[in-house]
């Protein structure tokens, strides 16, 4: 399964400019709310309409600006998974499934049977929406998705309205069906978590444009932009000045600090994840006297705030586990170290 996205729309704030490409994998949407992540789902799905551009799946034109074509979304084959999971409420799961099954009754009644099986709903079949737990309302609309054959998964935020024990269940049985599809699933979320644990690769969307596509692994280790950075977590990050080539002052922070590599041109930040800083003994490389501004218990850890000692800086976050702060002795001041690989350094 293979999807091409080359897309343009003009929203009220911005233009969204989507180019991509999807085959046989998760493929992750990781933006702010508004950012027009979701309405790059809603164009592919036929639900809205690009001002320009193309798309195609498997390589059947969806939409083509130039060539006048724009099918409709029953035509597409792209099964979409709305937040609320959209189950009929007056008909069983059974009758939800056949609902949209194509073919003749006997052709009907077996892509009934296979996606009730598939997917462990075989003694529900009679049941209705109501009498279904979320994980089941899920699967039931998932069964229902591929039963309309269903070349692409369209997944909009789906976990977004559930309290965290839900959601990690859900989370868990998607999963599941994600690895057992034959084809290609798109998700869209604002949940860094999320994508890192179900995308095998993820592009950022701010606020319209789509950013470098890296593996999950590659955006979280080296995220190249400040937009990606913070959507990813990092919450320690510093307008930096060039003095070296592999050498730059964190102006936020007031620290002259070595990295690891030579800087780019285009790098206008640094960034540091709260749990890579280290605590030292002593002033060494990379390795200040910080002041302990505050301290928030969190339920596993501490998050420290300090900032460099008599310098008026900005404060970083440090995050420490429980018995490695209380072993410090909840100290006033602290010797901090930054190690020169887990610098980030940032394009706009």
């Amino acid at each position: 399964m293979e999807l091409s996205v080359d897309i343009e729309k003009k929203l009220r704030d911005f233009t969204l400019r989507a180019d991509f490409a999807v085959k046989d994998e998760v493929f992750a949407l990781l933006g702010a709310s508004g950012c027009g992540k979701s309405m790059t789902l809603k164009c592919i799905a036929g639900i809205e309409t690009p001002d320009k551009g193309r798309i195609v799946l498997n390589g059947r034109v969806l939409f083509d600006s130039e060539a006048g074509i724009n099918l409709q979304p029953q035509a597409r084959k792209a099964g979409y998974l709305f937040q609320n999971y959209a189950l009929f409420p007056n008909m069983t799961i059974a009758e939800n499934i056949a609902f949209v099954a194509s073919g003749d009754n006997v052709e009907k009644e077996r892509k009934v049977q296979a996606n009730l099986a598939r997917f462990k709903l075989t003694g529900l079949a009679q049941a209705y929406p109501h009498e279904l737990s979320g994980g089941q309302q899920q699967r039931a609309a998932f069964a229902r998705i591929l039963a309309a054959d269903a070349q692409l998964l369209l997944l909009d935020e789906p976990f977004s309205a559930l309290d965290s024990y839900l959601k990690w269940q859900l989370e868990m049985e998607l999963g599941d069906v994600l690895k057992e599809y034959d084809g290609a699933a798109l998700l869209v979320s604002h949940d860094r978590g999320e994508v890192y644990r179900l995308a095998d690769r993820i592009a950022v969307i701010n606020r319209g444009q789509m950013e470098k596509v890296h593996s999950k692994h590659g955006l979280f280790q080296d995220p190249d932009t400040l937009a990606a950075a913070l959507l990813t977590g990092c919450k320690n990050v510093s307008s930096i000045k060039r003095i070296a080539a592999d050498r730059i002052f964190a102006e936020d922070w007031q620290m002259e600090l070595q990295v690891a590599a030579d800087i780019p041109a285009a790098a206008q930040f640094a960034g540091i994840r709260a749990h890579y800083i280290e605590v030292k003994t002593q002033v060494g490389e990379n390795t200040v006297l910080v002041e302990v501004v505050s301290v928030v218990e969190d339920v596993f850890s501490y998050l420290v705030m300090v900032r460099k000692k008599d310098a008026g800086a900005c404060p970083l976050r440090l995050e420490l586990s429980k018995a490695e702060w209380l072993q410090l002795g909840n100290p006033k001041e602290l010797y901090l170290h930054l190690p020169k690989e887990r610098i980030m350094l940032l394009n706009p």
